[in-house]
């Protein structure tokens, strides 16, 4: 089994993504479906939070308290003005230009 690397920057577009697309995720599904790990990638999404990409929450399920996230406004102008373009420039390995 091969393991690919992913650039910081191409993970905060696939978070921005997956959270846009889905509008709210809690933090375990967010992380799963990403294919990030919590304990290796949780300090990106804190820097996201802190620079103001996304926002994190507390959702009551009964005793319990879930941790969510979900993009805002400011994340998907950073995608659509810095990270698209950037992906077009610096396509990843592997992907085809048209």
């Amino acid at each position: 089994m091969t393991h690919e690397y992913r650039d910081r920057i191409y993970i905060r577009k696939d978070i921005i993504v997956k959270l846009s697309e889905v509008g709210e995720l809690n933090q375990t599904k967010l992380l799963s479906y990403c294919g990030l790990n919590i304990v290796k990638h949780k300090e990106i999404l804190d820097d996201m939070e802190a620079k103001g990409f996304i926002e994190k929450f507390q959702e009551e399920w009964g005793t319990k308290s879930v941790t969510k996230y979900r993009v805002t406004e400011k994340g998907r102008q950073f995608s659509k003005m810095i990270l698209e373009p950037y992906e077009e420039m610096f396509p990843r390995k592997g992907n085809k230009v048209s």
